[in-house]
């Protein structure tokens, strides 16, 4: 089989570029397509959905990519491959059929693709099909108007399918798309944000499923459901406007939550924005946030020797996999190549790449109980949460959600064991043992809140341990401050961000061992006990290889450890990471702690942050 070379230097200045960036990709596939088959075989990994189905997803996830490009009038090579794939798996009488669907099935979250085909080529999608397999496909695809389906972003895929069939000219049921609607109105929380389903996590679904398809919906449904559509688009203005600090000036986002794998569909939700000609961001700023964001992925090794894109995150990782992680899954970052729709002549292509704008920092979301930082030159992100869970339990689920922080540039290390410290990802969490080498951190929160300056939550590692955690912005660093009142005895661990452990990795401690500063080749990690009732002993921890998300290396994360004897305690730190490979002066904060606030002096400025944060979520 021949190999594929993906141009890693591909400048991805221009539309042309682009679309050479989808060819490639595109042809990476190409020799494991098989004329008559109507699925692609990328691997033996598996799903709970089975092989048969990761089949079908693999040469969906395509179209995202090649629907587009067909849309602006162009060619795609391979295309009489996909649509005799189309043909023979919407047959029901042919050997390659899809099949009928069942509850909650994967095979409706891949129909989502076709509907949005229909809308981009309007007629023109049908015009390659018979008037009977015209039929086939779209009785295949309303099997999912009245399907049982899980009650999150899910809700859209039948929206997709019917607006799809509105656009082709072809009947299509409203009630159904109200009744959809009416289901993801429960949990529209405000200022642009959903959460994924009642009390679910938000995450990257917000942005690449309801506003990536609620924005394809405003463009294609404005002459038949104006007031909806007007909505959605007004959401998405105000979502952009917290989403984009997500984002740094080398074009990477932080990683957090689920799906993690689909890696460009983090910046999918600028080509909606961009194909619906969303006024939130000049089209220069946004051309900026799209291509930077496809150059920073080009320089990770996120492809197979075969061209074709790998399992993972930074570098292919099945450890981080969750079980709907199939072979072809990745592919649903195509979703970012909506912008191929729009013409060479388009104000989007025809813009100059504009850089990031100013933006406020610390900026406070509440609504996902998120702070953003930035640095001076907005070259790293953090982002401090507390209080999400993904209720799925899916594999390295606290790992996903739960730290404290998380980072565009070390982004989080993952479980790889149940004993042993160096396996219990202890980056960016306190974890707590009751000194039999079992760790445990915070999973779910019973309580949080979150304001400008400060995020908070309650959360018990045991019945009769109870942690009140306080996330303070400090400068570009962070502050954590905890009372721990416990009932027994306990070792008790704290990790700041986790970087690349080598030869040349240097570890550098501070007076009375109270604080540790990692260098390596990838940035520098600081973690200090500041103003704790009893000081804490800084140290290291080093990951096996494979735990980062970020890189396959193993990991070294600076610590705070400590005993901690039944009682009451309070623990306070300061967090500080940069991309920085080499080493800069170091000065600390002054932190002093009463029953009300915590009182901050750093870089000649005097501030205190509030303990009883009065907003709650």
């Amino acid at each position: 089989m021949s190999q594929i070379k993906i141009n890693t230097e591909n400048p991805l200045r221009d539309r042309q570029q682009v679309k050479t960036l989808l060819s490639e990709l595109l042809s990476a596939v190409t020799p494991y397509t098989e004329e008559g088959k109507s699925g692609i075989d990328l691997g033996n990994t598996t799903t709970h959905y089975g092989k048969q189905i990761a089949k079908m997803e693999a040469l969906s996830r395509m179209l995202w990519g090649i629907f587009p490009l067909l849309a602006s009038g162009e060619e795609c090579d391979n295309l009489s491959f996909y649509l005799t794939a189309i043909r023979n798996g919407t047959h029901p009488q042919h050997g390659e059929y899809w099949g009928d669907i069942w509850d909650f099935d994967q095979r409706c979250v891949e129909m989502a693709a076709f509907g949005v085909g229909l809308a981009l080529l309007d007629k023109r999608l049908l015009a390659w099909f018979s008037p009977q397999e015209q039929r086939n496909l779209i009785a295949w695809l309303n099997q999912g108007t009245r399907a049982t389906i899980p009650n999150n972003n899910w809700n859209y895929f039948p929206i997709m399918v019917q607006m799809g069939c509105k656009q082709a000219g072809l009947p299509w049921d409203r009630a159904a798309v109200e009744e959809r609607f009416a289901l993801m109105e429960a949990y529209y929380l405000g200022d642009g944000w959903y959460s994924d389903g009642p009390g679910r996590p938000r995450d990257y679904y917000i942005s690449m499923a309801f506003h990536y398809y609620g924005l394809l919906y405003a463009t294609h449904m404005a002459d038949v459901d104006a007031e909806r559509c007007a909505t959605l688009r007004s959401r998405a203005q105000r979502f952009a406007q917290d989403f984009i600090t997500l984002f740094s000036a080398d074009g990477s986002a932080v990683p957090f939550g689920r799906s993690l794998t689909y890696r460009f569909a983090e910046a999918a939700f600028w080509s909606a924005a961009a194909f619906s000609g969303l006024e939130v961001y000049s089209p220069g700023v946004v051309k900026g946030l799209i291509l930077r964001h496809l150059r920073h992925w080009l320089k990770q090794p996120i492809f197979d020797r075969d061209g074709v894109l790998s399992i993972g995150y930074h570098t292919p990782n099945l450890v981080m996999a969750e079980d709907y992680n199939a072979p072809g899954s990745p592919y649903w970052a195509c979703k970012l190549f909506l912008v191929l729709a729009l013409p060479e002549g388009h104000a989007f292509w025809q813009a100059e790449e504009l850089p990031l704008p100013q933006r406020e920092n610390p900026h406070s979301i509440p609504h996902a109980n998120q702070i953003l930082l930035h640095d001076a030159r907005q070259q790293h992100v953090v982002m401090l949460t507390s209080g999400q869970l993904e209720l799925n339990n899916f594999v390295n689920t606290e790992a996903k959600y739960t730290k404290f922080a998380y980072s565009s540039q070390f982004g989080f290390t993952l479980d790889r064991g149940r004993y042993g410290l160096n396996h219990a990802a202890c980056d960016s969490m306190l974890v707590l043992s009751e000194q039999d080498g079992y760790y445990r951190g915070r999973r779910g929160c019973e309580e949080t809140r979150i304001g400008q300056d400060a995020i908070y939550s309650r959360w018990l590692a045991w019945h009769d341990v109870e942690v009140k955690t306080w996330l303070i912005p400090c400068a570009d660093g962070h502050l954590r401050l905890h009372q721990v009142t416990t009932a027994r005895t306990l070792d008790a661990v704290e990790g700041g961000f986790a970087v690349i452990h080598n030869r040349q990795t240097q570890v550098e401690f501070y007076p009375k061992r109270t604080s540790c500063r990692i260098i390596a080749c990838n940035g520098s990690s600081l973690m200090a006990s500041i103003g704790d009732d009893a000081p804490r002993e800084a140290a290291t921890v080093v990951t096996p290889p494979n735990s980062s998300i970020m890189f396959a290396e193993t990991a070294a994360i600076p610590v705070l450890k400590i005993t901690l004897q039944p009682g009451s305690h309070w623990l306070m730190s300061a967090v500080f990471a940069s991309a920085n490979t080499t080493a800069e002066s170091l000065t600390l904060p002054v932190v002093r702690r009463d029953d009300q606030h915590v009182h901050i002096h750093y870089q000649g400025r005097n501030w205190c942050v509030a303990l009883n944060i009065q907003e709650s979520i």
